[in-house]
């Protein structure tokens, strides 16, 4: 059990880190010691923690992410030298991008922003441009009291005025700041060190009513005027009425307002704190005062870990965080407390953080740390019985991002995919801006590199005519370039390369000069397609490696999905079949050649499978020489399957196909770019194969006049963040119709070559030539794959797109079909055709009228490309008429150039390419 989909989910699921500190101004990091990193230790006692397990782990992690020698001299000095280099933003080795790859990974932070001064730390939204989404505020308790009680202070008079009048002023003050707050919505919740302030044993409700519990407050306001400059609130009783104060408010919220948390730092902390009072378990009373308050049991209490999970798992307000551990303690405490927390305590109550502060190493120590501590812990659980793959998913999804997202009330901007539907490749992930689309840690990429003893990475694009093509980097330059650049190295590509034809001919719209930057996107790396190589994406930038062209197809789809869920909440699956013929090499001449039947078959390059034996659809006797050496079944059965399981592709089945040595590979469903990474791969992986025993598998989308085409069929599933929105008729219906609205001009990037209109012949299963859909109908483009409404299996959004092929752009393709869609949401587009159950080319006119069915396809690649630049509505919501016109451009170029070819030149000519 190589329990890969759960490896990938912890590596890429995004984090929501619940309880996070501001970065210090980088002219004040010298301020403090870089030790501090691993240990809560300070003053004396910080040189020793250089003998911890932390400490030394954590130099050793930080080395390989520095390239340097694993001694701290060595990572202080370079930390020192990250430092020294504040503005250099688009310097790859420098302070700004240091902080970037420090928190990779991380949708959000909720930063508490009292534990320095302000002049010294970063404001919370500064934080925004290193993460996902949009960082928010945790309002420390005790410092906003400080800041009241300082003011009155300073204008108080006589200390022999302050007494129970003064305490009634301060908490009024306090209660409108803490109403401020609820109000705000950059406000998530609250936080209070009261474990510093006395301990975690604070009185009841009912005691805080006692004269003597006022009186105690009294007292100490009155200590605080005449004590001069007022800094530190460590006062127990006032302290104790400020936290009552400020769960009172909150309880006593509107019944449907959204409750905001109270953080209480428990456990593991600095020697400020009373160790035995800072045990969760002292917070028993307060817990059961306010039942309908959340509290946040922080820091995993340790080492009081099983107290945290107790409450937690008892009381249903009550979560515990896990965070601080990281990297704190050993890794052997780490895993300890981890299994002692889920000893007790369901998963939905756990929280996780990094309690990341001041250095930005904090984050990224915490954020490795506990990817490796989880990986390893629940496999094991599952090795062993205790969960199911798909339940182990679900657990490490929930902690790292779902259970915060919900507690805290977030608008996130990423939507996990749920676990059945996770497989070895990359989750989905929203990106934005200038960010790197990569969310696989550079460590990691190494350390895959190692482990699969890779000598080259090819660096992989798919053109505008569909031509998959790559730049081969040894893998030594890739290692260094993990250390530099960002990890995407100095690599560029030609500005032409977006118009390029498939002889490296350019369309005459185009000129030589100019040169894009690379983004490689290292979540995406593969194994394959040949031995000893790796494959993955990259994304195409202006020259200052920032801003991203319009002309890419990989960022293209990227935004029309991110625009899809940011404007609609939809989210989308896509799962693609593979269908391809396997031919021959002919090395026979026309002359005494006996096998071949015709002048015509033996001069061209390929010739059908010779042991064919009537190779037919699902025929089992295709099958039938499997094992035998030299056949291509038994390539199939053997390394091409080994290879695509070696590149995290999963396939769900495969068959024989009708067409001679057809088959079809039915990869599962991804989230759309990484469907379409994956679609890419597996067809370079089954040519690379195919090739390396001697057979040429073809995409051609009509190789045999009098045989079934080769499709490249889409299977979708549309979602929204709306009630009932993962099967719900009110969101796929208008996206399905929106599809069959603009489909004249979807077809041109389905359909995108003049040969694909030889497969759009009616009656053979093909999406014939008329626009419509049916459910189950083997004859409509558009078919849906599910039950009659109000049966068993219920309406389901998911649906099968049949005109499409392999000469498509795969990108293109899939941001045409989503923009269609999506347009029909937000157009509320009326389902106007009808069922139709049966083939329509085979209906008479009335017949079809009566279930509006009134509309054809474009005849050829011409005008599908007209109808293309009439639809500005899908040219908008695509979002780059440039990349339009450079689109027609090229098809237009290729036109010309098919059209000088004869039909069997054509032929051949496509068979070589694709």
């Amino acid at each position: 059990m190589d329990l890969k989909a759960l490896r990938n989910a912890i590596r890429t699921t995004p984090i929501v880190d619940n309880h996070a500190h501001p970065l210090l101004k980088v002219q004040h990091q010298f301020k403090h010691s870089l030790l501090s990193i691993a240990t809560e230790a300070h003053g004396d006692a910080l040189g020793d923690s250089q003998l911890s397990l932390a400490h030394i782990r954590a130099v050793k992690q930080l080395a390989g992410l520095l390239d340097t020698e694993p001694t701290w001299d060595a990572v202080e000095s370079a930390l020192h030298a990250k430092r020294s280099s504040p503005n250099s933003g688009t310097d790859a080795g420098g302070w700004t991008a240091w902080v970037r790859s420090c928190m990779q990974g991380i949708e959000t932070l909720l930063l508490d922003d009292g534990l320095d001064s302000g002049d010294e730390t970063h404001e919370y939204a500064w934080h925004d441009q290193f993460v996902t989404g949009k960082c928010k505020r945790i309002v420390r308790i005790e410092a906003l009291a400080v800041d009241i009680i300082r003011r009155h202070v300073a204008t108080a008079g006589r200390a022999e005025q302050w007494g129970r009048r003064a305490v009634l002023k301060i908490l009024g003050d306090f209660e409108r700041e803490i109403g401020r707050c609820l109000a705000d919505p950059e406000v998530v919740g609250f936080k209070s060190i009261i474990c510093y302030r006395g301990g975690l044993d604070i009185p009841s409700k009912r005691h805080m009513e006692t004269q003597t519990q006022i009186q105690a407050a009294e007292e100490e306001i009155g200590s605080i005027a005449q004590g001069g400059e007022f800094t530190r609130l460590q006062h127990k009783a006032l302290n104790h009425f400020l936290i009552h104060a400020a769960a009172k408010l909150i309880a006593n919220g509107s019944g449907s307002e959204t409750k905001k948390p109270i953080q209480f730092h428990t456990g593991l902390g600095d020697n400020d704190i009373i160790l035995t009072k800072s045990s969760p378990s002292h917070l028993q009373t307060f817990i059961a005062d306010y039942p309908t308050v959340p509290i946040v049991i922080l820091h995993a209490s340790y080492p009081w870990t099983r107290e945290a999970g107790y409450l937690a798992a008892m009381y249903p307000n009550v979560y515990a965080d896990v965070g601080e551990v990281f990297p704190f303690i050993s890794r052997q405490g780490q895993e300890s407390v981890f299994k002692q927390i889920l000893e007790l305590c369901p998963w939905s109550k756990i929280l996780w953080s990094t309690d990341g502060h001041w250095f930005p190493e904090t984050y990224v120590l915490a954020t490795m740390q506990m990817r490796d501590v989880l990986e390893t812990t629940l496999c094991d659980l599952v090795h062993e019985g205790d969960l199911n793959e798909h339940q182990a998913i679900q657990l490490a999804q929930d902690i790292l991002f779902t259970n915060s997202k919900r507690l805290y009330n977030l608008q996130t901007e990423t939507t996990l995919p749920k676990p059945e539907s996770i497989s070895t490749t990359t989750l989905v992930k929203s990106q934005s801006g200038n960010k790197s689309s990569s969310s696989r840690p550079k460590r990691d990429v190494a350390k895959l590199l190692h482990e699969t003893g890779c000598k080259w990475v090819r660096l992989v694009w798919v053109d505008y005519t569909a031509s998959t093509r790559c730049r081969v980097i040894p893998v030594k330059q890739v290692l260094k370039a993990l250390h530099q650049n960002g990890g995407n190295g100095s690599w560029t590509n030609t500005m032409a390369a977006f118009g390029l034809l498939q002889i490296d001919m350019p369309i005459p719209q185009i000129t030589s000069t100019g040169m894009y930057k690379l983004a490689v996107d290292w979540a995406s790396l593969r194994a394959g397609p040949a031995p000893g190589h790796m494959s993955c994406f990259s994304e195409f930038r202006e020259p200052d490696g920032l801003v991203e062209s319009p002309l890419c197809p990989r960022t293209l789809l990227r935004r029309v999905v991110e625009r899809a869920r940011a404007s609609h909440g939809l989210t989308f699956l896509l799962g693609f079949e593979i269908e391809f013929v396997v031919m021959e090499r002919n090395d026979q001449t026309a002359q005494g050649d006996a096998t071949t039947t015709t002048t015509t078959t033996a001069k061209e390059k390929f010739r059908p499978l010779q042991a064919d034996d009537g190779h037919a659809w699902a025929m089992a006797r295709s099958l039938a020489d499997t094992g035998r050496p030299g056949s291509f079944n038994t390539v199939l059965d053997g390394e091409l399957a080994d290879a695509l399981d070696a590149a995290g592709i999963e396939i769900e089945q495969y068959h024989a196909e009708s067409a001679p040595g057809q088959y079809e590979i039915v990869l599962s469903p991804l989230p759309p770019l990484e469907a379409c990474d994956a679609l890419v791969h597996a067809r370079q992986l089954i040519e690379s194969v195919a090739a390396r025993h001697g057979f040429r598998a073809t995409l051609h989308p009509k190789p045999f006049a009098a045989s079934c085409g080769t499709a490249s069929h889409v299977h979708m599933s549309v979602a929204s963040d709306t009630p009932g929105g993962e099967d719900n008729p009110e969101v796929y219906e208008p996206f399905y119709a929106g599809i069959l609205r603009h489909f004249p001009a979807v077809i041109a990037f389905t359909y995108s070559s003049p040969v694909s209109y030889e497969r759009m012949v009616d009656s053979f299963w093909a999406g014939g030539r008329w626009i419509m859909w049916g459910r189950q109908n083997k004859e409509a483009p558009l078919r849906q794959c599910g039950g009659e409404p109000g049966s068993p299996g219920g309406p389901t959004s998911h649906w099968e797109m049949k005109c499409l092929d392999g000469l498509a752009n795969p990108y293109f393709a899939a941001a045409a079909i989503l923009s269609a869609g999506t347009l029909g949401v937000a157009d509320q587009e009326p389902m106007v055709w009808k069922d139709c159950s049966s083939d329509p080319a085979k209906l008479t006119p009335e017949q079809r009228e009566e279930l509006g069915i009134t509309q054809m396809f474009p005849a050829d690649l011409g005008e599908a490309l007209a109808a293309l630049q009439a639809d500005t509505a899908l040219i908008e919501q695509m979002g780059s008429p440039e990349f339009v016109q450079r689109y027609v451009d090229v098809k237009n170029a290729e036109m010309g150039i098919l059209s000088q070819l004869g039909e069997s030149e054509r032929r051949q000519w496509i068979m070589e390419r694709y």
